[in-house]
């Protein structure tokens, strides 16, 4: 019997497809129907697939922690998707396409159109999802425009702050009782900290800042809102329970870069860093 049981095979481990990539990006799509396939085709040689979508600011901040991780194997890594099985780095749409044809003779007749659809599709109920309002801040260094920065604002944790933000954003706060007008367009950027804040702009602790890009409100203490925000440029956990963080970057990557690079004296920016226009992204 001894014998016997210890010649018996291994028991056969499933297989699990996972996907993580820009959410707004075909070759997502492409990666995510092929995983979906695989499953349906082979349901007890697969387990259900993992899929992540991620805002442009996370997918970003998850690649470099990847190249980190997985050093010189995908230092150069241009797509925007990548795809594991059991764990192990495959690489991305197209190789795991050409994996599940090889393999397991799955073949994808889908035309680039649909996929383009169904990225249209699957973007606008992503975002809709969220049930968070999306706000932007257009920026430029000195008189030269540099790009969009998009937030996500969490009023389902933060309502009072969330709003104060966002109509300094529209402009529908009006103006002030001496005139001026309340909205963040034409302001600056008064105070960079390296490594620690970028702070712009004249209820609840419980949004940690623990990364790059967290949105949160300057104020004189509990519970009170004014017009100065700042943006972390990495983990600050030191600002929990100071300030109120209420929101995340989710687009503007490469403008935030540029934003860190402009030299300071005395942590105020030599360049004028301008917010020449904002509001609500879906307006």
């Amino acid at each position: 019997m001894t014998g016997r049981c210890g010649s018996q095979s291994p028991p056969f481990q499933l297989l699990q497809v996972k996907v993580v990539g820009l959410f707004k990006s075909s070759s997502f799509q492409i990666a995510k129907s092929t995983a979906e396939n695989l499953k349906n085709n082979f349901p007890s040689k697969f387990e259900d697939p993992v899929i992540v979508p991620l805002q442009e600011f996370a997918w970003d901040q998850y690649l470099q922690e990847k190249k980190r991780e997985l050093k010189n194997e995908v230092w150069e890594y241009s797509s925007y998707v990548m795809c594991f099985i059991n764990d192990q780095l495959l690489g991305d749409a197209l190789d795991l396409r050409k994996w599940a044809h090889k393999v397991w003779d799955v073949v994808d007749f889908k035309p680039p159109e649909l996929y383009e659809a169904l990225t249209m599709d699957y973007s606008a109920n992503f975002i809709k999802n969220t049930k968070h309002e999306i706000v932007f801040l257009d920026i430029s260094i000195d008189v030269y425009p540099i790009g969009r920065l998009v937030f996500e604002l969490y009023g389902d944790v933060c309502p009072k702050t969330c709003k104060n933000f966002q109509v300094l954003c529209t402009g529908k706060a009006g103006f002030s009782q001496s005139g001026i007008r309340l909205h963040y367009a034409g302001s600056i950027f008064h105070r960079l900290v390296q490594n620690g804040w970028i702070q712009g702009g004249d209820e609840s602790f419980s949004i940690p800042h623990n990364k790059r890009g967290v949105l949160g409100m300057v104020n004189k203490g509990r519970h009170t809102n004014g017009s100065q925000f700042y943006i972390t440029l990495q983990s600050t956990p030191y600002l929990d329970k100071k300030y109120v963080a209420f929101g995340q970057l989710i687009e503007g990557t490469e403008v935030l870069q540029q934003l860190e690079l402009v030299p300071t004296e005395n942590e105020r920016p030599v360049q004028q860093c301008t917010i020449i226009d904002s509001g609500s992204f879906y307006a």
